[in-house]
């Protein structure tokens, strides 16, 4: 019996601090909104500037990566899937298969996870760094509000930027297949482009953009939360680092399970 009161009490112990961390996320969260959303009309503006500089950081340095790992999951679908259909005398098809799996789901997941891991890991490490050695402390003493300061501009480059590293991831993921269909599998540049063509609808590309928005503002979220409560010297920041990408891959994933549930059961 001591053992399971042991047991249940760790369960609950875990419970309460996850639903503690969750209303601080979420209060961050609705705090980063107004600073974006309301407080621009009373006078205090977004700094933009900021924002550009994050946008080149997370967006423009992680192209190379994202376009790397997209193009060989082209290849490796577009191989996998022709070494099935070939039975069937239907290789064509790779063409959809791969069009189609990746716009709705593997472009936008794996863009959102290699972000959270190369830039949602390198949010928290900043702002870790900064609050061990009392900058954030700083900031509030010079009347400035961190949300405003730092959360802001990190939450929207990484809206604005992971949409368009997703429509490249998917435009390279699919090239990835086109290169195995044309040299491998004899289909011509034409039937494979129209085959692609016929095979998505618009409501594919949208449903992906559409989750990558809530994908970025976990990410971001996440990474200055996490950045936010580091203690402890440069062991808090590494561990913070490591949760943060943790945390975000996990909630990447439920989110897309959520929303692909949503999307392909109700329209």
């Amino acid at each position: 019996m001591k053992i399971l009161a042991n047991f249940a009490g760790q369960i609950g112990r875990q419970t309460i601090n996850l639903l503690v961390h969750l209303d601080r996320v979420m209060r961050m969260v609705a705090e980063a909104l107004w600073w974006t959303l309301v407080a621009p009309f009373k006078g205090k503006a977004v700094r933009w500037r900021s924002a550009i500089e994050q946008m080149v950081r997370i967006g423009f340095d992680s192209v190379p990566i994202v376009c790397t790992i997209c193009f060989f999951v082209g290849l490796i679908m577009a191989m996998q899937s022709a070494y099935q259909l070939k039975r069937f005398g239907a290789t064509i098809f790779v063409a959809d298969l791969v069009a189609v799996s990746i716009i709705r789901e593997l472009g936008p997941l794996l863009t959102a996870i290699i972000i959270a891991g190369r830039s949602g890991s390198g949010i928290a490490a900043e702002i870790g760094t900064m609050k061990v050695s009392e900058e954030i402390d700083a900031l509030r003493t010079m009347g400035l509000n961190p949300i405003s300061y730092l959360v802001v501009p990190r939450t929207l480059a990484m809206v604005i930027v992971l949409p368009c590293l997703t429509l490249l991831a998917d435009l390279v993921g699919i090239i990835g297949g086109f290169v195995i269909a044309v040299t491998t599998l004899d289909i011509s540049v034409i039937r494979y482009y129209n085959e692609t063509a016929n095979a998505l609808v618009l409501k594919d590309i949208t449903t992906g953009l559409t989750k990558t928005v809530f994908f970025a503002i976990i990410i971001a979220s996440i990474g200055c939360y996490q950045g936010f409560i580091v203690e402890g010297g440069a062991e808090g920041v590494g561990k913070s680092t490591t949760s943060s990408v943790v945390a975000s891959i996990f909630l990447i994933i439920a989110a897309d399970v959520f929303f692909t549930a949503l999307f392909y059961s109700t329209f």
